[in-house]
Order: C-alpha cells, then structure tokens, then sequence
C-alpha cells in the first residue's frame, strides 16, 4: 500500500504525483464532497477520509497501480454489483484504475446511495 506523510488533506493532495491517479482521486473527491457538503476531509491512516466527528463512510488514497475508495458498504447498497459494474472491488475497497472512465460508470450513484444510507442513521461500517 502507498501511504503519504500528510497531516492535511491540501498537504496530501500537495505530495500526490501529478498523473492519472490524481485526476481520478479528485474526480471522486469532487464526488463525495458535492453530495455530502456536512462530510469532514482529515487524514486518518495517511488516506483522504470522509464523515462526521468518527464516523467515516470513505477513504480515498492513491495506490501504485489504482486508486483506492474504501467503503465499509459495499454489500449493503442496493444493487451494488450492477452499480459497480466494471470495476474491480473486494468487500471494503473499489479500486479505479487507469483504463476507467469514471463518468461513464455508476460510481456517483453508488457514492451517493452509500451517503444516504449513513443520513439515514444506517450502518455503513464494515
């Protein structure tokens, strides 16, 4: 796993290489912060996180070959395999790599069905 030394989230976006990965990490960036506007962006295990006070719904980080979203939900939301269609996922991580383009997919929809599920007190946790 790549891990920057961040203290911040402009300090983390600041040491990030200027390639793919960056582009794609801003563009679900942009995702998550549009949508929940109430959303904290602190650096908790030297990733992008994103929540209230403890509780975070996603963690953002820049991998070697892919960028990582982690989400404690994946199996939780509904319709997640159809709205993850194309990307490879395990339980609690969708990786984006390069030859994805984001705004054809479903992803926004996921990211947002995830943010609704947590406004409505549901569990978004692993």
């Amino acid at each position: 796993m790549v891990q920057y030394d961040a203290k911040t989230s402009d300090e983390y976006l600041e040491v990030l290489e200027d390639d793919w990965r960056k582009e794609k990490l801003l563009e679900v960036r942009q995702m998550i912060l549009a949508y929940a506007p109430e959303f904290d962006e602190v650096i908790r295990y030297k990733m992008l996180n994103y929540g209230k006070d403890t509780d975070y719904v996603f963690a953002l980080n820049a991998q070697k070959y892919y960028v990582s979203l982690y989400v404690g939900t994946i199996d939780k939301v509904e319709n997640a395999e159809a709205l993850l269609d194309g990307y490879s996922y395990g339980k609690g991580c969708i990786r984006i790599r390069k030859t994805i383009r984001i705004e054809q997919t479903e992803l926004e929809r996921f990211i947002r069905k995830t943010v609704d599920m947590w406004r409505d007190g549901e569990d978004t946790t692993c």
